[in-house]
């Protein structure tokens, strides 16, 4: 039998502390893909004192030399996009094209990251007196905590990892229980380009794991993705912990807007694309469709017709475009959504909750199946459905009259911030939308989905806490420090104070 996959801290492959295992399971299949080490909380403490003591030496590089050993991360990432997209599909179930997309994005974030050490970071600006030079520069914070969800379980370890270790900080890893195999093969990366010891450490686990890295007094900023409520767990407890900081990306109750100058074709297929792919396992999925009277019968046809036959199936098929929720718990909480939307009066169009036998592939039975629901609803109702984020291809469609004003309002009425998309060909209403919707993703005639790494990623309101990741991690990883050099022998002091010591006597 093969032995448990293990932990990698201070430059080892390490059992850890603890004699319990976990296995990951293919959501499609329910087969096992490996077992591994359950992570403790000495095993975080292990790994956050190796992280401590490397964190001196792993400063004193350059950004350029930390870089490069992101570069042979990068070039991995490259070779192997086929093969480790198929791991992160067999892993966490999206369809093929998904899974090796997930490794372009993990790719495309670390070349940003190393091509970024060779870029000026810090602003020169004007001092009010002449002999001075007034600059800006950053300082790694030192110890980094990760915690990452499985959805995305390449790409957002490295939106979290590679900004912060080329600025110069030292890296605890968690990843989601879900998705280890994935984590596996990123501290083995890390492991092949020689890293030095203690710089990236990982502790496979569960929410104990992550806890105790939260927790731990070395630790000086934690970066997670993940629900909300984990989310304000990690952001109250270390809110009045001075010198502390938590950089949180949380869900999103994310909408489309679909206006009466709208494109119906670009429109239609933005929504499918938001609220499909990854069978709406995504942060950024849209979950309500909210469409202007003049066009919305016309939209609803087309939409209903695309949810009604949209292939279910095997992830690893090309022609499969949704694929298995991640797990059997997911699955009932998602169905649970479905029929409180039934309990609560909507207008139900698609209800593809319980597929059909047929539409299960063979060998998959142990999958955990579900197809769009698809519902209209009124947008002004106080409904738990059209409010809460449901993690699943879950759709409320609302239809509104008037102007651009009313769809903005109606987009707003949530308490997450997130995400969200515009259509229509009048400028002035995408316009009015950039100014006033609140999110902190936006598009213009596009799905909600697709984020570029040179972009911040991060919401607003209850969806995150103004410390966004992919580029702007940065922000959450460093602290800045405004210098001013006097290059005169004369003390000259800004605002006409005057540098003149007074005696006594004087």
């Amino acid at each position: 039998m093969a032995q448990p996959y293990r932990h990698y801290i201070d430059g080892e492959w390490v059992s850890g502390a603890g004699s319990e295992t976990f296995e990951s399971e293919n959501p499609a299949t329910g087969e096992s893909l490996g077992e591994f080490r359950q992570g403790t909380p000495a095993d975080v403490d292990r790994a956050v004192d190796a992280a401590d003591e490397a964190f001196e030496e792993w400063r004193e590089l350059s950004r350029i030399q930390r870089a490069e050993y992101l570069w042979d991360v990068y070039h991995e990432l490259r070779e192997r996009t086929d093969e480790l997209g198929r791991v992160v599909t067999k892993e966490c179930g999206k369809e093929i094209s998904e899974g090796k997309a997930d490794v372009v994005e993990a790719a495309h974030m670390v070349e940003w990251a190393a091509g970024d050490a060779r870029h000026p970071k810090g602003d020169i600006v004007p001092s009010e007196i002449p002999a001075k030079d007034a600059y800006m520069r950053r300082k790694p914070r030192g110890v980094t905590g990760c915690i990452t969800p499985w959805n995305f379980p390449v790409a957002i370890p490295y939106w979290h990892m590679a900004i912060a270790l080329v600025e110069g900080n030292t890296v605890v890893f968690k990843p989601a229980e879900q998705t280890p195999w994935c984590a596996q093969i990123i501290a083995e990366m890390f492991d092949d380009a020689g890293i030095p010891d203690g710089v990236f450490n990982m502790v496979q686990g569960f929410g104990d794991a992550g806890n105790a890295i939260v927790e731990n007094d070395d630790v000086e900023t934690v970066v997670f993705t993940g629900s909300a409520e984990v989310g304000h767990l990690i952001q109250d407890k270390l809110g009045g912990v001075a010198g502390k900081r938590a950089a949180c990306e949380m869900g999103g109750k994310n909408a489309i807007v679909v206006t009466e100058a709208a494109d119906l074709d670009v429109a239609v297929h933005s929504a499918v694309m938001s609220s499909f792919k990854t069978t709406g396992q995504r942060c950024v999925s849209s979950e309500r469709l909210i469409v202007h009277a003049d066009v919305y019968d016309e939209f609803k046809e087309r939409f209903v017709e695309v949810a009604e036959e949209v292939a279910v199936g095997d992830p690893l098929q090309e022609d499969t475009f949704i694929g298995p929720l991640i797990e059997a718990e997911h699955h009932e909480k998602v169905a649970e959504y479905n029929e409180l939307a039934r309990e609560e009066g909507v207008n139900v169009l698609v209800d593809r909750t319980e597929l059909d036998a047929d539409e299960i592939p063979d060998g998959h039975e142990d999958g955990h199946w579900i197809g769009p629901f698809v519902y209209e609803a009124d947008p002004d109702a106080d409904l738990r459905c059209t409010h809460e984020e449901v993690f699943g291809p879950h759709v409320a469609l609302l239809e509104y009259d008037g102007d651009i004003e009313r769809a903005v309002e109606i987009q707003n009425d949530t308490e997450y911030g997130l995400a969200g998309a515009v259509i229509s060909e009048d400028y002035r209403q995408i316009n009015y939308y950039r100014d006033r919707a609140e999110i902190g993703l936006a598009y213009g005639n596009l799905p909600c989905i697709g984020a570029e790494v040179q972009l911040p990623f991060g919401g607003v309101k209850k969806s995150g806490n103004g410390y966004p990741s992919a580029r702007e991690a940065i922000e959450a990883v460093t602290d800045r420090t405004a210098w001013t050099l006097n290059n005169s022998t004369e003390i000259e002091m800004a605002q006409g104070l005057s540098a003149d010591i007074k005696t006594k006597e004087d």
